[in-house]
């Protein structure tokens, strides 16, 4: 179900996103792949009980404490986790269930079709807009780490 056509439908209907585990440190994967989607015109919906607020947007504890509708909804948890998060997708009314990279949890991937969802596992958002939107360019965070100039203390 997440060959490139699937995925770019997906990617290219469903705006609303609902990031579940969005860590509010910048340099976590949760928090990179979020900004670089809401920089893209997604609308971000952070979810994880230990924050107020992420990427300028209100954090939720659940995806049931959301008062709109999400449309895909981002699982950045264990694989062991996921079988709560896609019964709650699938109450919610979700339309689609996607587990980040190592995040395989087929069962729920199963329930959530069956519930009438689609389901991606093992992919990140991030990667595959960039891969099938053209924004593999994008690097985010300027943290000055990478450069091309050769440091001044090395004795060459």
């Amino acid at each position: 179900m997440d060959d490139i056509s699937t995925l770019r439908r997906i990617l290219g209907t469903y705006r609303v996103l609902a990031v579940v585990g969005l860590s509010a440190d910048w340099f976590r994967p949760s928090y990179f792949a979020a900004k670089y989607m809401q920089e893209h015109g997604y609308r971000v919906i952070p979810v994880n009980p230990k924050y107020g607020e992420i990427l300028g947007e209100k954090c939720y504890p659940s995806l049931r404490a959301i008062p709109e509708k999400v449309q895909i909804v981002d699982i950045f948890r264990k694989t062991q986790d996921v079988m709560p998060i896609a019964d709650e997708a699938i109450a919610i009314g979700a339309k689609v269930l996607w587990q980040q990279l190592g995040v395989k949890n087929t069962i729920a991937a199963e329930k959530a079709r069956a519930a009438g969802l689609e389901a991606v596992m093992d992919r990140c958002v991030k990667i595959e807009h960039a891969r099938l939107f053209g924004g593999l360019n994008w690097v985010g965070v300027n943290t000055g780490v990478i450069s091309a100039k050769r440091p001044r203390w090395l004795a060459y």
